[in-house]
């Protein structure tokens, strides 16, 4: 079992479909990491040298934001939207969708479970 930054990533898998088990690298990133470090595609993690591990966790600590730092990057940038009561900022606060979406109908994930209205009924 591999760990990479603070992950532990899973032995059986292709490298580059590993390395999307750490918040913050995608496809597009693991490919990226994997050119750098010069690993072929087909290699799972199982197969990695511990040289090899440490390289991967050396670029990824020097080049990508990832897990609790992008965590913490993304709760600030909301939290600053908040603080400054812009639209978006009011929207995060209500729970509310953000980025423009309908909520007469649908919302749900955002708004939860409906409630019920007080004499609606005929």
């Amino acid at each position: 079992m591999a760990r990479i930054a603070g992950v532990n990533i899973p032995t059986n898998k292709r490298v580059e479909v590993a390395l999307t088990y750490i918040h913050g690298i995608g496809d597009t990133y693991a490919r990226q990491i994997c050119a750098k470090v010069a690993i072929p595609a087909a290699r799972r993690v199982s197969q990695l040298t511990e040289s090899e591990i440490i390289q991967i966790r050396e670029v990824i600590d020097r080049d990508y934001a990832v897990e609790g730092d992008l965590r913490r990057d993304v709760a600030m940038n909301i939290k600053r939207l908040m603080d400054l009561g812009c639209y978006r900022g009011l929207r995060h606060r209500r729970g509310l969708p953000v980025h423009g979406q309908r909520t007469h109908t649908n919302a749900r994930t955002r708004k939860g479970p409906a409630k019920p209205i007080a004499g609606k009924k005929k």
